[in-house]
């Protein structure tokens, strides 16, 4: 698939303290400006937006908005949607703009950038916008890896987040467990021992670490509940998780074990196979 990879990021678009001449700035009326319609992140906190309309109110716009030309009389917004909302909220006449001529396909890239790069997005929205650039723009993993500079493991990791039964994701969203919490969750195989988990998580506030002991005891095997696994086992099933970046059980016995991998698409597969031969 031809396109254009951003590599490191927002690059000359978009940087933390942008230098722009006047020359290259234009003032428009914030009402011209729509939304962005790739914008990944799905929930703005209120407190955040609350400081940013008082900081506005103080100083103005520091940092010019990104936008692209939708037609003659509208903009198109690609960063900047706090900074949008609270101009409308103060009732702004005028927001200084950066124009810049950018696809669709680069605009979605460009909203998760920027965000990934502010510490902006939620797990769960993180992997939405993931899941838009596959489904969307035909990417592989490898691919969205390269595009948002993370590895392909922690991009195939957070996509797992999706198969999660929709509370233990709403759970996640509302940032009621972590994404340690999650990643323990998704080491159980069956839905009602994740519930269980999540259960659990939320009424007595069990620590990742806790939750992960709990999935290395309650793990089930061809239908039976296992027996304890040495903290050694458990230990090393870890560190394989890490190596493989997905859901790895270790069957140890007196002579000998197993080692089981698990994967989530083919995709996935040739993922771990290439960790595994090396290349």
């Amino acid at each position: 698939m031809d396109r254009k990879v951003l590599g490191k990021g927002l690059g000359a678009l978009i940087s933390p303290e942008p230098e722009v001449s006047s020359n290259d700035l234009l003032m428009l009326d914030p009402e011209i400006i729509s939304a962005n319609r790739y914008q990944p992140r799905l929930h703005f906190r209120e407190e955040k937006l609350r400081e940013l309309v008082d900081s506005i109110k103080e100083k103005g716009i520091v940092q010019p908005l990104i936008v692209r030309r939708h037609s003659d009389k509208s903009y198109e917004l690609i960063a900047g949607e706090r900074r949008l909302r609270a101009a409308k909220e103060l009732g702004l006449e005028q927001v200084p703009v950066v124009v810049k001529q950018v696809n669709d396909q680069e605009m979605l890239e460009l909203s998760i950038i920027e965000n990934i790069q502010r510490d902006d997005l939620n797990p769960i929205e993180e992997a939405k916008a993931y899941e838009a650039l596959i489904k969307d723009f035909g990417f592989t993993q490898e691919q969205v890896a390269r595009s948002v500079a993370k590895s392909r493991a922690t991009v195939a990791n957070t996509l797992r987040l999706l198969t999660l039964p929709k509370i233990i994701k709403d759970a996640l969203f509302k940032e009621q467990i972590s994404m340690g919490h999650a990643k323990a969750i998704l080491s159980l195989s069956e839905i009602a021992r994740q519930l269980e988990l999540l259960s659990l998580i939320l009424k007595k506030g069990l620590s990742v670490r806790e939750a992960e002991q709990f999935c290395a005891m309650k793990k089930i095997v061809k239908g039976k509940v296992s027996v304890n696994k040495d903290e050694h086992v458990v230990n090393l099933e870890e560190e394989l998780r890490q190596i493989f970046g997905t859901k790895v059980n270790l069957f140890h016995g007196k002579k000998r074990g197993k080692i089981q991998i698990e994967y989530y698409s083919l995709d996935d597969l040739d993922r771990v196979l290439k960790l595994i031969r090396g290349h």
